[in-house]
């Protein structure tokens, strides 16, 4: 079963996605600090990070660094944001995220597009 870890500040969208992506079986949870998530890879496997670049604790890119940095982990990530402009987008590219898609989004777009990640991670 592939692990999922969305990251986000919205507690209400972390409980419903993680709930949704488990009926579809993925292994879902969820982190609401951007400080917790270089603790959480270390100790457990995950195979995609949905990540929000807006957080109060700690934005996005900075918690990509903190990930780039975990021996042994390299989750894909796809950033998930309502923040979502083309400079973001482009240096999220730049430091390796598989995917950027902007809130709100469609249940069923954003699953085919973990799909399609996992699926290149193989």
């Amino acid at each position: 079963m592939e692990s999922i870890l969305i990251v986000d500040d919205d507690i209400n969208l972390c409980k419903v996605l993680s709930e949704e992506l488990n009926e579809v079986g993925f292994d879902a949870g969820y982190i609401v600090k951007g400080e917790e998530v270089a603790e959480y890879v270390r100790n457990k496997k995950t195979d995609l990070i949905l990540l929000d670049l807006k957080m109060p604790d700690m934005d996005g890119l900075s918690v990509l660094q903190e990930i780039d940095h975990q021996p042994n982990s390299h989750p894909k990530v796809i950033v998930l944001t309502a923040y979502g402009d083309v400079e973001s987008a482009i240096l999220s590219a730049k430091i390796g995220v598989s995917d950027f898609i902007s809130k709100p989004y469609e249940f069923d777009d954003l699953l085919s597009n973990i799909r399609k990640v996992l699926q290149e991670k193989k």
